[in-house]
This record gives structure tokens, sequence and C-alpha cells, in this order.
């Protein structure tokens, strides 16, 4: 057998998943792991990175096994990650000095707001493309040096690494022998100008973040270096990295401008393909680079919603609703409707397009006729128009979409999907392969390591499963997002 299949690592925000891919894109082999979420406080969520890098090498073995092959059938590893989660470890030991940072921790939102009041703000976005959020590494690495005893004279003496988790993923499947990242992960960090291509120095002052922790900056295929032979018996190069919307974007083939897609995982994520200059948005979205090959860097408008199949789970795990994840769809069409019930699921407060960190999660319109079914409806219906809130921004900043790519975990639920489609006003179209993450980072190892050509050649692939044509009537589409803005605006904090 030629070594021509891609191990794609997908480290997610509630488990570590890995799939094999062979050279045509197909599934082989997968294995998925849960691990535990870590609440200490009020907003704050945490993981342990060493649960983490556990979990991710155990899925690596266990897909490698359900695939039959080994090592050296591999051309390459990708890898795709969680976003923004920020680990602070030590160069020697390779020890992370504390749990890692959730994106969704909050724990630095009035650092945030420090930062918006005292005008800096204007600055973040024009280098970063971001606004100043909790969502973004930049405070939560400040808090860790400035709160983890020690850190910040080990950082500065150069002796603890910062990352987010492929940086950390990295560094332990090659023993240490490479510290870097991906310009997408980079250009969430709030310390990265996504014009420039390179750390800033202004912002790293205003952080007060040291050089010195910093990872290089690499395009997304490319060579960042291989594994120990010890991990899978065999050295394999990893040629491909990006965040996991970087990725997905990819694997959905949305390399032309125009093209959008949307991610429904823990969160919902949609980025718009702006090509290769960027696109400042007046609508509170952000710019972030898409992807970055022979040094040129593509660009998107990004919509970032926090709370989308966790809200599921939280049906599941906190109200105990239903017994499992998928029981959702058949629940919520027992019901015609969600009974006038509206879920604003803000558990870590508001992504785009409001920005709100306090706002936190109600459910509105109960009567004594309200049940199970009527809020699962209406929970459904909140990741809708969550989205609908980000297509609204996008149409506002100049897009005019056409349609709508979808991925993710619940792009599975057809119930949903058919909804989506009629609460956005639009087309959405499932690909045969839903796990666009994964593939996308297979891709990009593809393309770094030579089994793949071009971009064109990964695009060539992607397969259409269903497309779901809006049905509900413009007045009703419109009806139900006015008493979702209303909703929203009931929980907002200001």
């Amino acid at each position: 057998m030629t070594a021509s299949h891609i191990l794609a690592i997908d480290q997610g925000t509630t488990s570590s998943r890995a799939i094999v891919f062979d050279a045509d894109g197909a599934i082989v082999g997968v294995h998925q792991i849960e691990f535990a979420q870590h609440f200490p406080a009020d907003g704050w969520v945490e993981h342990d990175a060493n649960e983490i890098w556990e979990t991710t090498l155990a899925a690596c073995k266990d897909a490698l096994a359900a695939a039959t092959i080994e090592a050296p059938d591999l051309a390459a590893i990708g890898i795709t990650n969680q976003r923004e989660t920020t680990v602070l470890w030590d160069r020697a030991t390779g020890a992370p000095v504390a749990n890692a940072i959730v994106w969704q921790d909050r724990r630095t939102a009035e650092a945030c707001r420090a930062l918006v009041r005292d005008g800096h703000e204007p600055m973040i976005q024009a280098k970063t493309g971001l606004v100043s959020d909790a969502y973004f590494s930049a405070t939560k690495l400040a808090w860790l040096l400035d709160s983890v005893a020690g850190a910040r004279a080990a950082a500065e003496a150069g002796k603890l690494a910062f990352g987010t988790i492929d940086s950390f993923l990295l560094w332990r499947l090659t023993g240490g022998a490479v510290h870097a990242t991906d310009a997408t992960n980079a250009s969430r960090t709030m310390l990265y100008d996504i014009h420039v291509g390179d750390w800033d120095d202004a912002l790293l002052a205003l952080f007060n973040v040291p050089r010195a922790v910093l990872p290089q900056v690499r395009d997304c295929a490319g060579d960042f270096g291989a594994t120990t032979a010890d991990l899978f018996g065999a050295a394999v190069p990893i040629t491909g990295v990006a965040g996991d919307q970087h990725a997905a974007l990819i694997g959905q083939a949305c390399v032309t401008p125009g093209m959008m897609k949307s991610t429904y995982g823990t969160g919902a994520f949609m980025l718009e393909n702006t090509g290769t200059e960027p696109v400042a948005s007046a609508n509170r979205l952000l710019t972030t680079i898409a992807y970055r090959l022979d040094g040129t860097s593509t660009y998107a408008l990004e919509g970032s919603v926090f709370i989308a199949g966790a809200a599921v789970q939280w049906l599941r795990d906190g109200l105990g609703i239903v017994e499992t994840a998928a029981d959702i769809e058949a629940l919520a069409a027992s019901v015609p409707d969600a009974g006038g019930v509206t879920v604003v699921p803000a558990f870590t407060g508001l992504g785009a397009p409001y920005w709100d960190a306090d706002a936190r999660g109600a459910i509105l319109g109960i009567t004594r006729d309200t049940g199970r079914a009527q809020i699962a409806r209406a929970t459904l219906d909140a990741i809708c128009l969550q989205s609908r809130d980000l297509i609204e921004a996008m149409r506002l900043d100049g897009s005019d979409p056409s349609a709508l790519h979808v991925d993710g975990g619940m792009a599975v639920n057809d119930a949903l999907m058919q909804r989506l489609a009629d609460l956005l006003g639009l087309p959405v179209t499932r690909p045969r392969v839903t796990e666009t993450t994964a593939l996308g980072a297979a891709s990009l190892a593809g393309l770094g390591c030579g089994l793949y050509a071009s971009l064109d050649e990964i695009a060539g692939r992607w397969e259409e499963d269903r497309t779901f044509t809006p049905t509900l009537a413009e007045a009703a589409r419109n009806d139900a997002y006015e008493r979702w803005q209303a909703a929203v605006a009931r929980v907002r904090s200001s």
C-alpha cells in the first residue's frame, strides 16, 4: 500500500476526533472521545490540556485501527482545532501551567470593556479585524501571565510557550521540536496583524505579552515537522493546520469569493470568502484570515454564535428534556410550532453581532400549556434565528448571499436544516461528507505534502447531499425574526 491516506485531527470543544481519509477524500476510519468541561466560576470555562492531548492521541490510534492501516500508510497528518482556547506551558517539561482557558470563557470581559473605554478598540480592529471581546486569546493569555504564580517572570525569560490548541498538539506530537501555529489561528489571538502577517509590537505592548512566548506563524499547508516515531510506530509528517472554521470553509469548497458556509457544532460560525482583500465590517462582524497559502492570505467575513449544539446538550444534561442529543429532532417535530415560546441561549453572553458578554439566557413566552416539545422546538429555532442575525449583518456589509453551505454535527438534522432555510429565506446545501472540518484539515495536509496539486482540485471533489429550499412565507419568516429580536433585547445587558 502506498502512503496515500491522511489522518485528520479534529480537536473540538467537547471532544477529540480523528478521521482517516483516503486519497479520494472518503472516510475509512474514525474515532471520537469526549472530555471533561470545567466551570470553576460563573462564566469561566476551562479544559485540562493534558486530557486534550491524551484523548487526541487515543483517538488517532483508534482511528488508524478502524481504518486497518499503520503509520507508514499515512502521507501526512492535518490538524484542525477549537480556536482561541489558550494554553500556556513549560518549554522544558511540556506541562501546562494551568488549565486551558476556553474560547467561551468570559472572565476577561471587564478587561475588554476597559479596552473600549480607553479608546483602544479602533486600533485593535484595524490591525486584527476583531472586536475587543473575551472570546479571543490575548486577554486570556494576559490573565494567565498575571494570575499564575511565577508565570510572567518565566515567560519573559523564555521558559514558557503560549499557543492555541493546534500549537500545543504540534509541540506534543513533535516531542517539543516545533512551536508553531498557522495564520488562521494566529488571526484569532488579537495579537496578530492580519494585513502585515506578523505579531504586532503595539498589541503585544497593550496586552503586556512578551514575544518570547509566541509560536512561529506558518502557512496553512506546508512543513510543521513530524511526529516522534514512538507515538504511532513511525514518524509521520504534519503538513496542514487551520482553525476549525477555516478548515470547514475549505472542506466546503468555498474557495471562490462570495461563497459562504456555516458550521453547526458547539457554536455556529458563518464565514464568507471575500478574496485576497480584507473587508472591514461596519456591523460587528469579524474580518479574519480564511487561509494562507504560499505566503498569500485569503480573507473572510465571520459571524460567531457562541451557543448552538451546546443548547441541545443543555436540554439533555441540564434540563433532562431528552436522553440523547439525537432525540431532539423527533421531540421538536411532535408539535407544529413553539407555542409562542422563545429561547435565547445566551449562556456565555451573545456573540456577533451583539458582542454582549453580560447577556444571559432566557426562556420567554411560557404558559401553562408549555411542555418539553415546545422548549425543544424553540431551542432549535434559536439556532436558526442566531444565523439570521449573521446573514442580516452580512447583507448590511454589502454581501448578497444566494445560498448557504452547512456542515457540522447538527447539519444531519433534516428538520433543523429545513427550518434554517425557512427562517433565512435561502437555499441551504448540505454536502455528502458533513465532517468538513476534518476534511478541510486533511485537504490542507494533502496540499502540503504534494498529494493534491491545488485548491481547485480539492474543491472539485466536493459533492452535494441535499439542498433545503425555503417554504415559509416571507411574512411568517419576518414575524418570527421580529419576535426573536424582541426577546434578545430583553436579555441584553444594556
